[in-house]
């Protein structure tokens, strides 16, 4: 990527930052439009209001556009959790059903499952880890009849895992089963076609790979999951006539948009659309691609320096998260302390070391992570 794109990322120049796994800088153009709302409100009101809502929909035609899917299936939450909640919330359990998914997800793709297992008897399946993969074929497997929902995330956050959400969503769909997926570790740096892929819902957030500012959760429901899903957190533009105060009668949106309950974080909204119209005028497949060559060159140095690569590095399954554990018995955290103390940023997971590039960063920083990396 060149040194114009990297000059917008003030972090880049002041860091050695590779930990867009768990929040990514935002780029100084994002930042002045968050500002730029904010002014707005300060010196006019609400004189200006159109405009906030003009720029809510363009963002919401960019998700839609860069997850190959209509604007009408995108709802903005606060955050992924909302999102898989809403899903789990809104569906109609009955016992003797099961949600098959995976042991080690980000609790937000977690909790609301846990929940429903307690609250309603159904039973959740989930496939354990191996070797820092997911065995497709076991994954796939647990899938039966009575499943009411696959749920996966795109990316594994500990692992940087990639599954292959075309195959599972096949096998979902033959089971009729809903396909959920947490694509947060996904979009933005991998090119993602929901439609395509079978996904039948998917939640995420602005903060990671989209650069974007933290308040901006993704909902996407197909009409499949719409039909199945009841809107159970709701408000007043959760309806169809929004500014019709009086008629309390009046049908919910269709879809995903009558889980948008009230009013929004306007100001985030514009940082949004300036960090989605950036990645998406880059090209995110571009980004995948350089991503893919930049942690090939991380793998192959860091195993130079008594340290294994925990995460799959096979095509299919490697992604923009490399996970690393050191041969000599450092701990994660003792590692990403002396890291820190020089300047190194990345994140420590369980009994690895995460390192998660974006498409600000390039050679010389994996350079100089793997200069300070301690051996012992």
């Amino acid at each position: 990527m060149n040194e114009d794109l990297r000059r917008l990322f003030p972090a880049a120049e002041k860091h050695t930052y590779l930990n867009s796994a768990a929040v990514s800088p935002m780029p100084s153009i994002s930042v002045e439009a968050v500002n730029s709302q904010l002014r707005d409100v300060s010196e006019n009101g609400t004189i200006n209001y159109a405009n906030w809502l003009e720029t809510k929909k363009r963002a919401r035609e960019l998700v839609g556009k860069m997850l190959g899917v209509r604007p009408d299936q995108i709802a903005f939450l606060r955050n992924t959790s909302d999102g898989v909640s809403c899903i789990a919330n809104g569906l109609d359990w009955c016992e003797g059903e099961n949600v098959v998914s995976f042991e080690r997800e980000f609790p937000a793709n977690f909790y609301p499952w846990r929940r429903i297992r307690d609250k309603y008897g159904i039973e959740l399946r989930l496939c354990p880890e191996r070797n820092g993969r997911i065995d497709l074929d076991e994954f796939i497997g647990m899938i039966d009849a009575n499943t009411r929902v696959v749920s996966i995330s795109a990316v594994q956050f500990s692992t940087g895992f990639r599954a292959d959400l075309e195959r599972i969503g096949r096998a979902a769909r033959d089971h009729d089963a809903l396909f959920v997926v947490d694509i947060i570790q996904a979009f933005g740096a991998l090119p993602l076609d929901l439609s395509a892929q079978f996904v039948d819902a998917a939640c995420g957030a602005s903060h990671k790979w989209l650069c974007a500012p933290e308040g901006c959760g993704i909902l996407y429901l197909n009409d499949r999951a719409s039909e199945r899903i009841e809107p159970t957190l709701v408000g007043w533009i959760s309806v169809a006539d929004t500014f019709n105060f009086d008629d309390r009668n009046q049908a919910f949106r269709e879809g995903a948009l009558a889980l948008e309950s009230g009013t929004d974080n306007t100001s985030l909204f514009y940082g949004l659309e300036k960090s989605l119209k950036l990645l998406n005028e880059t090209g995110v497949a571009k980004i995948a691609a350089y991503l893919e060559e930049l942690t090939d060159s991380l793998c192959s140095r860091v195993t130079r320096k008594n340290y294994e690569i925990v995460s799959s590095r096979k095509a299919g399954e490697k992604s923009q998260i490399v996970s690393v554990r050191n041969r000599k018995g450092l701990s994660p955290f003792q590692i990403y302390e002396m890291l820190e103390r020089e300047n190194v940023i990345v994140s420590a997971r369980g009994d690895c070391l995460r390192i998660s590039p974006h498409f600000f960063n390039n050679e010389s920083d994996i350079e100089r992570l793997c200069e300070v990396l301690p051996e012992s």
